[in-house]
């Protein structure tokens, strides 16, 4: 809000436009410099002028408006009237509508996240697409579009040929109904293990899936069977998680869709034969060619991709598509949306792969092939049981303890993954995610639940007039009042400031994470408001403060608190009120 108005008073200044001027605009290096600073170097060309005798101005004509500003080499700084604006501040931060971008309009964007593969664990390594998606899901929502999640399973391919081929060898039907997901992954990993001396195998599983796509009554028995159990585990995993799909909709719902895909191929010349196999070639793109129908008649991902990228479109009538996928698919859906495009469909340009990397533990990689998976139950189950015993040294008396090690520990997990962005590979360690101190979620949560603290005591320390005065205090800021009603000036310290102007540029942390397809920076900004909050706890009281500031002190808290909690749903992580 602060720099709107900085960027409404420089623009006509500066012969930029006001969204230019917002871009350009920074937060000076310390506080005392002011609370905005224009950096005048892109000037220079146009104006023909040294940058810093265009801030000395610059400076000088916002001066004559009445703006507290000055120069600083090439430099404008701005200091507002905080006396003045924050009861205007807090007054909008109070607002129902505060912080509700309208970016897309309406606009509908398909999200394609999570997307396990079927009769595989639930492993850790899935969780980035999982909660990304999620959180790209809920911010997409918060600006202005709506929002379509798609849980695209992996329930079709060679790979089910493996798992019915190894169940057929070495299956054990006892085993497989007792731990039916643990026992489809031993078998899965016996089947590579093997295969690497018996070349039959591979053979074997290219005939089963052949017969699994010709309708074979066995074979659609036992993936149906392979489908049934893995729904259920992966339910559980998103029950915890807080994550729900409008769609979950397999690659083999699209099975009789790709029919259509391969004759448009076919009639619009782009299919050639190589090796048997049939293909697109991409030579002009500087790509290899995309595999479209294998040598032994089957389809593979490029296929399905195809199939499921113009339904989306003509189905369900997506704005935007986003591909929620580890950035190692980089190539595949170059080269799907390139095909997309041969075809004639200009649409093709919505479509946008969101890449993120590989999650290590302990600095390995996971393989489901070499059976080195770490299973997500056992680390949400390890970090609520660590949550806990924080808790319980923290708080013995709190009553509700293991909910509130639940939401701790599973938030624990899903903000440890959030707060990184999302391109970079991520080395999980559940000790440092579950700590309450640091850049994590339970400090997040902790300082949540300190607020609330803070809050009750303000209430007890009131006397019934005062009480009354706070009450209506809370519903005139509720009610879009603001803490002073009136708007007069109010004593304003300096971390009170600095909280409230970081509260009230939420606005702008959304727009870039959104532009951005990047949760990290709601997580980042969930921790500043949280240090913020901190810094200010400690420096000015609140509960106890003096009659003139304390409705404004208390407002700010209050609206801290809400901040604090809002952020974290957005991310898909609870806000206790007690820890």
């Amino acid at each position: 809000m602060l720099m709107n108005q900085a960027a409404a008073q420089l623009a006509p200044l500066t012969g930029l436009k006001q969204d230019e001027v917002l871009r350009l605009l920074e937060v000076p290096p310390q506080a005392e410099m002011g609370d905005a600073a224009f950096p005048c170097f892109i000037l220079a060309k146009s104006l023909k002028k040294a940058p810093a005798v265009i801030a000395m101005d610059i400076a000088a004509e916002l001066q004559t408006v009445g703006l507290d500003a000055s120069a600083a080499g090439p430099y404008v700084n701005i200091r507002f009237n905080r006396e003045d604006l924050a009861p205007k501040l807090l007054q909008e931060l109070g607002l129902k509508t505060f912080g509700k971008l309208q970016l897309g309009a309406g606009a509908r964007v398909v999200i394609d996240m999570s997307s396990p593969n079927i009769a595989k664990p639930f492993g850790i390594g899935h969780l980035r697409s999982t909660v990304i998606g999620a959180a790209l899901y809920r911010l997409y929502n918060e600006a202005g579009y709506t929002s379509v999640s798609v849980n695209h399973l992996g329930d079709w391919g060679t790979q089910f040929g493996k798992q019915i081929a190894a169940y057929k060898r070495w299956g054990n039907d006892e085993a497989l109904q007792a731990e039916p997901i643990r026992t489809s992954l031993e078998l899965y990993v016996r089947f590579h293990d093997e295969a690497e001396s018996d070349p039959s195998l591979e053979i074997e599983a290219r005939d089963w899936f052949r017969k699994l796509e010709q309708g074979d009554e066995e074979a659609q028995r036992l993936w149906t069977f392979f489908v049934e159990v893995s729904m259920k585990e992966f339910n559980r995993m998103y029950e915890r998680l807080n994550v729900q799909f409008d769609h979950t909709l397999g690659e083999s719902f699209y099975n009789d869709k790709m029919g259509a895909i391969v004759e448009e191929l076919k009639a619009k010349g782009l299919l050639e034969e190589s090796e048997g196999a049939l293909v697109v070639r991409l030579e002009e793109e500087n790509m290899p060619p995309c595999l479209i129908i294998k040598t032994d008649g089957t389809t593979i991902y490029p296929t399905r991709d195809l199939a499921t990228a113009v339904y989306r479109h003509d189905v369900m009538k997506a704005d935007k598509m986003l591909y929620v996928v580890g950035g190692e698919q980089k190539l595949h859906f170059r080269q799907v949306f390139a095909v997309l495009l041969r075809m004639g469909y200009a649409w093709s340009e919505i479509c946008e792969h969101i890449p993120f990397g590989l999650m290590r533990f302990e600095g390995r990689k996971m393989s489901t092939r070499r059976g080195k998976v770490v299973f997500l139950q056992e680390v949400l189950d390890e970090a609520v049981a660590r949550a806990l015993q924080i808790i319980q040294e923290k708080n013995p008396d709190l009553p509700n303890s293991q909910e509130v090690a639940e939401a701790v520990g599973v938030g624990a997990i899903v903000f440890g993954d959030l707060r990184n962005n999302r391109l970079n590979d991520v080395d999980f360690s559940l000790e440092d995610a579950v700590s309450f101190e640091g850049e994590t979620g339970p400090y997040v949560q902790y300082t949540h639940a300190r607020i609330n603290s803070v809050l009750a005591k303000a209430v007890e320390a009131e006397s019934v007039e005062k009480e009354n005065q706070l009450e209506n205090v809370r519903s005139s800021s509720s009610n879009n009042a603001g803490a002073n009603s009136d708007n007069k000036s109010v004593r304003v310290g300096d971390t009170s400031w600095a909280l409230l102007k970081l509260l009230a540029d939420y606005p702008q942390y959304l727009e870039k994470a959104i532009h951005r397809n990047e949760p990290s920076v709601i997580a980042k900004y969930a921790i500043d408001v949280a240090q913020a909050f901190n810094r200010f706890y400690h420096a000015e009281r609140i509960a106890d403060a003096p009659a003139d500031v304390k409705p404004f002190r208390v407002a700010l808290t209050e609206r801290t608190a809400e901040r604090l909690a809002y952020s974290l749903h957005l991310l898909g992580v609870q806000a206790p009120e007690r820890m």
